[in-house]
């Protein structure tokens, strides 16, 4: 009956893929009707928690990016790219991670990857090396960022076990860096030089093609407003409370003999903060909700509702033989975990929603801390199916073709840039944990 029930949770979840946008939340309901009308599961717990974080963290950022806050942070970016564009396939990367650890989202890479496009064929650098590595930087970077759905997801769960934000942040953000580091050594070789290139030389041959591309994307333009600056200023001040709240529990208030939760703390602070950069910077209220970054945390928001709560119906009705069935596993190859973070993660598009659904599954079986913390960056497994947003639109903005989907759709251009930064990151990041914690 198990496989059965689990084979509904797939299905729904990749229907839910396919669809798109709320697609993946909403067939979160049509399994949780089939489960519970159809088998007589009783609906495990709301994440309730983790989707009010997600909808405070995305209330400020959604505010920053309406006060042209985001536009400052990628001139910044843009700029950086342009004054040393050797060194494109390591910065391009490393702009996205801190862009990504700043903004709780990967989606901030959108704007850059035009830059990233240019800055490279301009310089005669196959675009495909920095395009990937950007694309799965912003990626990992999630799990590095203090405000990120599926960071304040694991502080939530792992907090009654004494983990705090600082623990996890210890291993997460070397263990990112450098697994993306040793990823750039590889693939700042991979594929030929531009000049080399025969799909590429044959399209300089064509006129139409050599007119139409000589544009240079050039965000950093425009003047920046100081409301912008003021909103990122803002945004970061908040970013860095929740860091330094979470790191020392003694700053937050106490009630009954403990501390306020991380999650009413993230919350609280979030929105103060969105009313803030509101306030002072003075947005049009209605660029809020409309922008790309309150469009995606609201489909975060639902994915988590409606496959999160799937998960935890199916889990929670058969944990007594999930525990049975993989007790030998954990206690002799614990590590094994981070297979299904990596493989929930390819289904769901979503960090935060496979957090929600696993991180109680590998508590309830006994999993070491360390472990859990150590493969956190498992849930990044988004590019192994190029169909997540960043990695379409990366291919469109190489225009010289190096950045691809190939024949048989697994051998694209993020594939090898990263399966290196998941071998890396998780190797450093098992270290660090048992390092540290």
């Amino acid at each position: 009956m198990f496989f059965l029930q689990f084979a509904i949770v797939l299905i729904c979840i990749l229907i839910g893929a396919r669809i798109g946008g709320i697609g993946l939340g909403v067939m979160g309901g049509v399994g949780l009707s089939i489960l519970a009308f159809g088998f007589g599961l009783e609906p495990g717990g709301l994440p309730i928690d983790v989707m009010l974080m997600v909808m405070a963290v995305v209330a400020a950022a959604a505010s920053m990016q309406a006060a042209g806050g985001l536009d400052y942070m990628i001139k910044i970016a843009a700029s950086i790219l342009r004054k040393h564009p050797k060194y494109i396939t390591f910065m391009a990367p490393a702009v996205t991670w801190i862009f990504t650890v700043f903004a709780g989202t990967g989606h901030v890479a959108y704007s850059v990857l035009p830059v990233i496009a240019e800055v490279s064929r301009h310089n005669g650098i196959r675009p495909e090396r920095p395009l990937s590595m950007a694309v799965i930087a912003s990626q990992f970077a999630i799990v590095a960022s203090p405000i990120a759905a599926a960071v304040v997801s694991v502080v939530a769960f792992l907090e009654p076990q004494g983990i705090t934000l600082a623990d996890i942040l210890m291993v997460t953000m070397p263990s990112t860096v450098l697994g993306i580091f040793f990823a750039c050594i590889f693939v700042n070789k991979m594929g030929k030089e531009l000049k080399d290139d025969p799909h590429y030389q044959k399209l300089l041959q064509d006129p139409e093609y050599v007119k139409e591309n000589h544009i240079d994307t050039n965000p950093i333009e425009a003047e920046v407003s100081s409301s912008a600056k003021v909103s990122v200023g803002l945004f970061l001040f908040g970013a860095l409370l929740v860091v330094v709240m979470g790191a020392f529990p003694s700053l937050r208030p106490e009630f009954n003999g403990k501390a306020m939760a991380m999650a009413h703390t993230i919350e609280i602070i979030m929105l103060a903060i969105g009313a803030l950069i509101i306030l002072v910077c003075k947005p049009n209220g209605n660029a809020i909700t409309q922008g790309s970054v309150f469009h995606a945390g609201m489909r975060a928001v639902i994915a988590i509702f409606g496959i999160a709560w799937l998960g935890d119906t199916l889990m929670q009705a058969h944990m007594g033989e999930l525990k049975e069935a993989v007790k030998t596993l954990v206690e002799t190859a614990p590590w094994t975990f981070a297979f299904a973070l990596f493989l929930l993660s390819v289904l769901v598009n979503s960090q935060g929603a496979t957090v929600a659904t696993l991180f109680p599954v590998g508590i309830a079986l006994g999993i070491p801390v360390p472990v859990l913390i150590g493969v956190f960056v498992a849930v990044n497994g988004y590019f192994f199916i190029p169909n997540y947003g960043p990695i379409i639109a990366s291919i469109d903005f190489d225009t010289t073709g190096t950045t691809r989907i190939g024949k048989y759709i697994f051998n694209h251009s993020f594939m090898l840039p990263g399966l290196l930064s998941m071998a890396f990151s998780i190797g450093f990041g098992l270290l660090f944990a048992n390092l540290f914690l």
